[in-house]
Protein backbone atom coordinates (compact mmCIF):
# COMPACT_ATOMS: atom_id res chain seq x y z
CA UNK A 1 0.00 0.00 0.00
CA UNK A 2 1.05 3.42 -1.05
CA UNK A 3 -0.39 6.30 1.30
CA UNK A 4 0.35 9.96 -0.20
CA UNK A 5 -0.48 13.19 1.73
CA UNK A 6 -2.77 15.64 -0.68
CA UNK A 7 -3.50 17.60 2.20
CA UNK A 8 -2.73 17.68 6.07
CA UNK A 9 -3.09 21.48 7.53
CA UNK A 10 -5.03 22.56 10.22
CA UNK A 11 -6.55 25.12 7.83
CA UNK A 12 -5.24 26.96 4.39
CA UNK A 13 -3.13 29.73 3.20
CA UNK A 14 0.63 29.66 2.24
CA UNK A 15 0.22 26.57 0.18
CA UNK A 16 -1.24 24.59 2.82
CA UNK A 17 -4.03 22.30 2.05
CA UNK A 18 -6.23 20.29 4.39
CA UNK A 19 -6.89 16.96 4.88
CA UNK A 20 -6.69 14.70 1.78
CA UNK A 21 -4.51 11.10 1.85
CA UNK A 22 -4.44 9.30 -1.45
CA UNK A 23 -4.16 5.26 -1.13
CA UNK A 24 -2.91 3.97 -4.17
CA UNK A 25 -4.38 5.28 -7.28
CA UNK A 26 -8.15 4.86 -6.14
CA UNK A 27 -9.01 5.38 -2.71
CA UNK A 28 -9.42 8.84 -1.15
CA UNK A 29 -9.54 9.14 2.41
CA UNK A 30 -11.06 12.56 2.93
CA UNK A 31 -11.53 15.02 0.55
CA UNK A 32 -10.25 18.39 1.95
CA UNK A 33 -8.56 21.07 -0.39
CA UNK A 34 -5.69 18.94 -0.57
CA UNK A 35 -8.01 17.16 -3.23
CA UNK A 36 -6.79 19.50 -5.73
CA UNK A 37 -3.14 18.62 -6.30
CA UNK A 38 -4.81 15.68 -8.44
CA UNK A 39 -5.44 15.98 -12.10
CA UNK A 40 -8.25 15.16 -13.88
CA UNK A 41 -7.22 11.94 -15.20
CA UNK A 42 -6.23 11.17 -11.51
CA UNK A 43 -9.47 12.21 -9.91
CA UNK A 44 -11.36 9.86 -12.67
CA UNK A 45 -9.58 6.87 -11.03
CA UNK A 46 -11.19 7.40 -8.02
CA UNK A 47 -13.35 4.63 -6.75
CA UNK A 48 -13.98 5.03 -3.13
CA UNK A 49 -13.76 7.88 -0.66
CA UNK A 50 -13.74 6.86 3.51
CA UNK A 51 -14.62 9.96 5.04
CA UNK A 52 -13.93 10.62 8.85
CA UNK A 53 -16.56 13.00 9.43
CA UNK A 54 -18.30 16.16 8.03
CA UNK A 55 -16.95 18.85 8.59
CA UNK A 56 -16.11 21.23 5.94
CA UNK A 57 -12.59 20.84 5.65
CA UNK A 58 -12.67 17.15 5.07
CA UNK A 59 -15.79 16.79 2.82
CA UNK A 60 -15.31 19.79 0.45
CA UNK A 61 -13.71 18.32 -2.12
CA UNK A 62 -16.39 15.39 -2.38
CA UNK A 63 -19.25 17.52 -4.37
CA UNK A 64 -16.41 18.91 -6.66
CA UNK A 65 -14.68 15.24 -7.60
CA UNK A 66 -18.01 14.09 -8.65
CA UNK A 67 -18.66 17.16 -10.66
CA UNK A 68 -15.64 17.00 -12.21
CA UNK A 69 -15.32 13.27 -12.97
CA UNK A 70 -18.62 12.04 -13.60
CA UNK A 71 -18.93 11.59 -16.96
CA UNK A 72 -15.66 10.56 -17.43
CA UNK A 73 -16.31 7.31 -15.36
CA UNK A 74 -18.56 3.71 -15.77
CA UNK A 75 -19.69 3.24 -12.30
CA UNK A 76 -20.50 5.63 -9.05
CA UNK A 77 -17.72 7.19 -7.07
CA UNK A 78 -18.27 5.14 -3.35
CA UNK A 79 -18.67 7.21 -0.40
CA UNK A 80 -18.23 4.87 2.66
CA UNK A 81 -18.60 6.44 6.02
CA UNK A 82 -20.62 6.34 9.47
CA UNK A 83 -24.08 6.60 8.74
CA UNK A 84 -24.69 9.82 11.09
CA UNK A 85 -22.03 11.14 8.55
CA UNK A 86 -23.41 10.21 5.39
CA UNK A 87 -27.37 11.53 6.44
CA UNK A 88 -25.20 14.67 7.45
CA UNK A 89 -23.98 15.19 3.61
CA UNK A 90 -27.04 14.56 2.34
CA UNK A 91 -29.32 17.11 4.27
CA UNK A 92 -26.81 19.27 4.22
CA UNK A 93 -24.30 18.97 0.66
CA UNK A 94 -25.92 16.92 -1.65
CA UNK A 95 -29.83 18.64 -1.55
CA UNK A 96 -30.09 20.57 -4.29
CA UNK A 97 -29.69 23.86 -2.64
CA UNK A 98 -26.04 23.51 -1.75
CA UNK A 99 -24.91 21.41 -4.38
CA UNK A 100 -26.83 18.97 -6.74
CA UNK A 101 -27.51 15.29 -5.32
CA UNK A 102 -25.85 12.97 -7.87
CA UNK A 103 -26.98 9.98 -5.95
CA UNK A 104 -29.77 11.03 -8.46
CA UNK A 105 -27.68 12.22 -11.64
CA UNK A 106 -27.91 11.04 -14.55
CA UNK A 107 -30.59 8.85 -13.22
CA UNK A 108 -31.35 6.80 -10.01
CA UNK A 109 -30.61 3.78 -11.44
CA UNK A 110 -27.36 4.79 -12.73
CA UNK A 111 -25.92 7.61 -10.83
CA UNK A 112 -22.29 9.19 -10.21
CA UNK A 113 -22.35 8.88 -6.78
CA UNK A 114 -23.03 6.01 -3.95
CA UNK A 115 -23.11 6.07 -0.09
CA UNK A 116 -22.18 3.29 1.55
CA UNK A 117 -22.90 3.55 5.32
CA UNK A 118 -20.02 2.30 7.43
CA UNK A 119 -20.51 1.31 10.66
CA UNK A 120 -18.27 1.79 13.81
CA UNK A 121 -15.99 -1.58 13.98
CA UNK A 122 -16.69 -2.57 9.91
CA UNK A 123 -14.35 -3.74 7.67
CA UNK A 124 -14.16 -2.84 3.51
CA UNK A 125 -11.79 -5.18 1.50
CA UNK A 126 -10.69 -3.69 -1.54
CA UNK A 127 -8.08 -5.81 -3.80
CA UNK A 128 -5.18 -7.22 -1.00
CA UNK A 129 -6.39 -4.28 1.16
CA UNK A 130 -8.59 -3.95 4.32
CA UNK A 131 -9.74 -0.17 5.72
CA UNK A 132 -11.61 -0.75 8.99
CA UNK A 133 -13.19 1.81 11.10
CA UNK A 134 -12.24 2.61 14.32
CA UNK A 135 -13.30 4.70 17.20
CA UNK A 136 -12.95 8.60 17.67
CA UNK A 137 -13.73 11.26 19.62
CA UNK A 138 -15.05 14.29 18.27
CA UNK A 139 -17.30 17.12 17.83
CA UNK A 140 -19.46 15.35 15.25
CA UNK A 141 -19.71 12.23 14.80
CA UNK A 142 -16.20 10.81 13.27
CA UNK A 143 -13.93 7.66 13.06
CA UNK A 144 -10.62 6.85 12.40
CA UNK A 145 -9.54 4.10 9.91
CA UNK A 146 -6.98 1.35 9.87
CA UNK A 147 -5.88 0.33 6.15
CA UNK A 148 -3.82 -3.05 6.07
CA UNK A 149 -2.35 -5.26 3.54
CA UNK A 150 -2.14 -8.48 5.95
CA UNK A 151 1.06 -8.03 7.15
CA UNK A 152 1.07 -4.52 7.82
CA UNK A 153 -0.80 -1.71 8.84
CA UNK A 154 -1.41 2.14 9.42
CA UNK A 155 -3.71 3.85 10.87
CA UNK A 156 -5.41 7.29 10.86
CA UNK A 157 -7.11 8.70 13.37
CA UNK A 158 -9.03 11.40 11.67
CA UNK A 159 -10.06 14.30 14.15
CA UNK A 160 -10.21 13.14 17.53
CA UNK A 161 -9.71 14.09 21.00
CA UNK A 162 -8.80 11.53 23.91
CA UNK A 163 -10.30 8.03 23.65
CA UNK A 164 -9.85 5.35 25.51
CA UNK A 165 -11.73 2.96 23.19
CA UNK A 166 -9.00 4.33 20.25
CA UNK A 167 -6.53 3.15 22.50
CA UNK A 168 -7.63 -0.12 23.36
CA UNK A 169 -8.29 -0.89 19.43
CA UNK A 170 -4.55 0.45 18.91
CA UNK A 171 -3.03 -1.83 21.71
CA UNK A 172 -4.77 -5.23 20.25
CA UNK A 173 -3.52 -4.68 17.00
CA UNK A 174 -0.36 -6.32 15.24
CA UNK A 175 1.72 -4.74 12.58
CA UNK A 176 0.87 -1.65 12.98
CA UNK A 177 3.48 0.40 11.42
CA UNK A 178 2.60 3.67 11.40
CA UNK A 179 -0.08 6.12 13.43
CA UNK A 180 -1.39 9.20 11.82
CA UNK A 181 -2.57 11.54 14.78
CA UNK A 182 -3.91 14.98 15.04
CA UNK A 183 -2.86 17.79 17.39
CA UNK A 184 -4.12 21.27 16.47
CA UNK A 185 -3.32 23.84 19.22
CA UNK A 186 -0.70 24.61 21.42
CA UNK A 187 -1.19 24.45 25.10
CA UNK A 188 -1.79 27.74 25.86
CA UNK A 189 -5.00 27.35 23.53
CA UNK A 190 -6.13 24.54 25.38
CA UNK A 191 -9.79 25.84 25.70
CA UNK A 192 -10.03 26.47 21.94
CA UNK A 193 -8.78 22.63 21.95
CA UNK A 194 -10.93 21.41 24.65
CA UNK A 195 -14.07 23.61 23.39
CA UNK A 196 -13.23 21.95 19.23
CA UNK A 197 -12.59 18.72 20.84
CA UNK A 198 -8.87 18.83 19.57
CA UNK A 199 -5.74 17.66 20.68
CA UNK A 200 -3.14 19.95 22.47
CA UNK A 201 0.12 18.62 23.51
CA UNK A 202 0.10 18.00 26.70
CA UNK A 203 -3.21 15.70 25.86
CA UNK A 204 -1.73 14.09 23.56
CA UNK A 205 1.18 13.40 25.49
CA UNK A 206 -1.57 11.54 28.34
CA UNK A 207 -3.17 9.64 25.71
CA UNK A 208 0.37 7.94 24.05
CA UNK A 209 0.95 7.31 27.49
CA UNK A 210 -1.65 4.14 27.24
CA UNK A 211 -0.48 3.34 23.90
CA UNK A 212 1.66 0.09 24.52
CA UNK A 213 3.23 -0.26 21.24
CA UNK A 214 6.02 2.10 19.25
CA UNK A 215 4.67 2.99 15.56
CA UNK A 216 6.26 5.63 13.89
CA UNK A 217 3.96 8.55 14.91
CA UNK A 218 2.92 11.45 12.53
CA UNK A 219 1.11 14.46 13.84
CA UNK A 220 -1.51 16.23 11.04
CA UNK A 221 -4.09 19.20 11.75
CA UNK A 222 -1.76 21.61 12.74
CA UNK A 223 -3.14 25.17 12.66
CA UNK A 224 -1.60 27.66 10.05
CA UNK A 225 1.42 29.39 11.52
CA UNK A 226 1.42 27.52 14.86
CA UNK A 227 2.83 24.10 13.36
CA UNK A 228 6.65 24.58 14.92
CA UNK A 229 5.25 25.84 18.31
CA UNK A 230 3.13 23.05 18.40
CA UNK A 231 5.94 20.72 17.65
CA UNK A 232 8.38 21.66 19.50
CA UNK A 233 5.92 21.13 22.61
CA UNK A 234 5.42 17.77 21.60
CA UNK A 235 8.68 16.93 21.50
CA UNK A 236 8.88 17.95 24.69
CA UNK A 237 6.06 16.47 26.57
CA UNK A 238 6.62 13.27 24.61
CA UNK A 239 10.17 11.96 24.65
CA UNK A 240 11.21 8.46 23.36
CA UNK A 241 8.88 8.43 20.66
CA UNK A 242 9.59 8.73 16.93
CA UNK A 243 7.13 11.94 15.94
CA UNK A 244 7.28 13.74 12.85
CA UNK A 245 4.64 16.39 11.58
CA UNK A 246 3.13 14.80 8.54
CA UNK A 247 4.17 16.83 5.23
CA UNK A 248 2.59 17.58 2.12
CA UNK A 249 3.59 15.58 -0.71
CA UNK A 250 4.93 12.70 1.33
CA UNK A 251 4.58 9.32 0.58
CA UNK A 252 3.74 6.55 3.39
CA UNK A 253 4.17 2.93 2.02
CA UNK A 254 3.94 -0.10 4.11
Amino acid sequence: MKLTVLGCGGGIGSGRHTTCFQLDDDVLIDAGTGITALSLEQLAKIDHVFLTHSHLDHVLGLPLLVDAVGDRRDKPVVVHALPDTLEILAQHVFNWKLWPDFREIPDASAPWLKFERMPLGSEVRLGGRTIGSLPAHHAVPACGYRFSNGRQSLVFTGDTTRSEALMHALNEMTGLSDLIIETSFENGLRDIAVASMHHWPDSLAQELGHLKIHPRIWITHLKPGNEDAIMDELRRCIPGREIAPLTQGQVIEC
